[in-house]
């Protein structure tokens, strides 16, 4: 339930715990090996007794949101908040204002969606080529690869290859994870013209000089559409973005948002063609990102959620990898259950 203006009034129990969590397998991407998830649980506890949780997982990448920071803030808190405790986080603490905004139930909008599809994302190099036809058999018609890895070259041959494996009416979404120069990408998306894939997502890094206009000309001079993800760190970005035009695809991950209800509303008032995604959050945090997804009112192409089995320790996994997530998926995680076990 949402603060009321007399629940601002009150104080509230305040707690916060620092997880670090093994990846089952480490996640491989351009920046090199990723092996443990670190965040932080924040709990909320009512004058009634009811209590809510929420994950602050941001990813850790130059520029961004550091856990170090988020946890120095929640030990400056103390043990009592009041409802307006929200307005006190800094803006550079998107990930921690957002978990804060779960805990008090004050996040999204009501659910306008009752079952959405995943996309499946699969393993960077030639993992892929085994990993995507067993996806396939499991249902799965859209699937994420990482590349930007190894060589241009060899990948775009195994695109081919990765094509030929898998069922006719699939979509691939290239992640590059901002890899490329612009000659590469240039490159890429000439190659991917006449090939089944959705998007290539963020081609360049966001923080090489000219990297927004040379997004903006590749976006302009190839049929193949454009995905920000690493150049949408958090609220400002997106309405930066949208400011500018931008018509390719935003790749959302609503546990990086500050204000994630706000945010939608201004993407969904610029008719802005929005997938989200997953940060690799835990259950607490994927609960809450999903909802998210679900509020939304447009088209929702299927989601970036297809990442789990996650942890070495599955009991912190969101819900079974399928080819659809449904709303009542989301009832079966129990945050309170999390929060002990993160103890």
């Amino acid at each position: 339930m949402p603060f009321s203006e007399t629940a601002n009034k009150m104080d509230f129990r305040f707690a916060h715990r620092r997880y670090s969590l093994p990846f089952r397998v480490p996640v491989r991407t351009s920046r090199g090996m990723w092996r443990v998830r670190e965040g932080l649980y924040v709990r909320v506890e009512r004058p009634d007794g009811s209590a809510g949780c929420g994950e602050a997982s941001p990813i850790p990448s130059p520029g961004t949101e550091a856990v170090d920071a988020a946890e120095a803030f929640c030990r400056s808190l103390g043990g009592l908040i009041d409802g307006q405790a929200l307005a006190h986080v800094p803006g550079n603490l998107g990930a921690l204002r957002n978990a804060l905004a779960c805990a008090m139930g004050d996040a999204v909008d009501p659910p306008r969606h009752r079952n959405l599809g995943v996309a499946a994302l699969l393993p960077a190099g030639r993992a892929a080529l085994a990993d995507g036809p067993q996806k396939a058999e499991a249902g799965f018609r859209v699937f994420k690869w990482k590349v930007g890895v190894g060589a241009a070259d060899d990948e775009m041959a195994m695109l081919d290859d990765l094509i030929a494996g898998l069922p006719g009416a699939s979509r691939i979404r290239l992640d590059a994870n901002g890899a490329w120069n612009p000659r590469t990408a240039g490159r890429w998306l000439g190659r991917c013209a006449d090939r089944p894939v959705e998007f290539v997502e963020q081609p360049l890094a966001p923080d090489s000089k000219g990297a927004d206009d040379q997004l903006a000309g590749l976006s302009a001079d190839y049929p193949v559409p454009i995905a920000l993800d690493e150049s949408i760190r958090g609220d400002g970005d997106v309405a930066r973005w949208l400011d500018a035009g931008w018509r390719g695809y935003f790749v959302i991950k609503p546990a990086l948002l500050g204000d994630v209800r706000g945010t939608l509303r201004k993407l969904a008032a610029g008719r802005a063609r929005v997938v989200f995604s997953s940060t690799l959050e835990t259950g607490i945090g994927a609960q809450a990102a999903l909802r998210a997804a679900f509020s939304w009112p447009g088209e929702t192409p299927a989601l970036g959620f297809g990442v789990w089995p996650l942890f070495a320790d599955p009991g912190f996994d969101g819900p079974p990898c399928a080819p659809s997530v449904r709303l009542e998926d989301l009832d079966r995680i129990d945050p309170e259950a999390l929060w002990n076990a993160a103890n």
